[in-house]
């Protein structure tokens, strides 16, 4: 009678463990009922102003290079940026400063912050053509310190340098190794600085409301984080680092029984 009631008990053990151990797999994939559909690209606000602490790659040619020279080579400023392969490398470029100005050659401080691309394009552009500085100039902004950092429940957490600029949260996510099989993907938290301020946006990967999420596309400097689900919390918890003891120790119990 003593050996069935152990018996029992270890069956409702090992029940309990299993019914736990039960996943839901609408939680661990992406795009659940996800048919043949189409979405708008949410493009219309994708290039984001610029900001302090912004490091800027400007070049400047015209139908005279060697007077176009000076404006590519003077106030570099040098700075370290890391890739997601964890090397780090050495950039030079125009630094915006804490009150939002860059410092460019004959043309003195020029206000950077608050603008697009386009418009600090056109505004040296329209600078130098007013000046008499240089004929018919062309000039070319681009981020030099374009980055996003993946933390949290992905393969390969790291800050993330994006060369072309442009990059998508399923993106981003994927050069970080993709999320683990702990990650709430209901859940995805978006942390984005905008004039000072911090913003939190909530992500759901397993439905579409992505494809439509005004921030499908990153900026630089945002950060996603990427909680752990419940099935990782529980794992480390005492009770499931002892389990494996337990069930050897009534194993034990069981076979040393049997055997009186």
């Amino acid at each position: 009678m003593t050996i069935r009631r152990i018996n029992y008990f270890s069956g409702l053990l090992i029940l309990s463990i299993l019914a736990t151990s039960c996943v839901n797999t609408r939680k661990a994939t992406y795009f659940n009922d996800v048919g043949d559909q189409e979405f708008k690209d949410q493009m219309e606000n994708l290039e984001p102003v610029l900001q302090a602490n912004d490091i800027l790659s400007i070049s400047v040619s015209s139908l005279n290079p060697e007077a176009a020279e000076i404006f590519n080579v003077a106030n570099l400023t040098a700075t370290q940026s890391s890739s997601s392969e964890g090397k780090t490398t050495q950039a030079s470029g125009y630094l915006i400063d804490q009150e939002d100005f860059i410092r460019f050659p004959f043309l003195g401080k020029i206000k950077a912050g608050g603008m697009t691309k386009k418009e600090l394009r056109e505004e040296i552009t329209q600078e130098l053509t007013d000046r008499k500085l240089l004929l018919e100039p062309i000039v070319d902004v681009r981020y030099l310190n374009y980055k996003v950092s993946v933390l949290g429940e992905v393969q390969n957490p790291s800050v993330l340098t994006i060369p072309s600029e442009k990059v998508s949260l399923l993106e981003a996510l994927g050069l970080a190794g993709d999320l683990t099989i702990y990650a709430q993907r209901d859940n995805v938290l978006l942390i984005r600085e905008k004039d000072g301020v911090k913003e939190t946006h909530r992500i759901n990967l397993t439905t579409d409301e992505i494809f439509t999420s005004p921030y499908y596309y990153l900026q630089s400097g945002d950060v996603v984080y990427v909680q752990p689900n419940r099935s990782k919390v529980a794992s480390t918890s005492r009770f499931v680092q002892w389990l494996p003891i337990i069930i050897s120790a009534l194993s034990f119990g069981i076979i040393a029984i049997d055997r009186i």
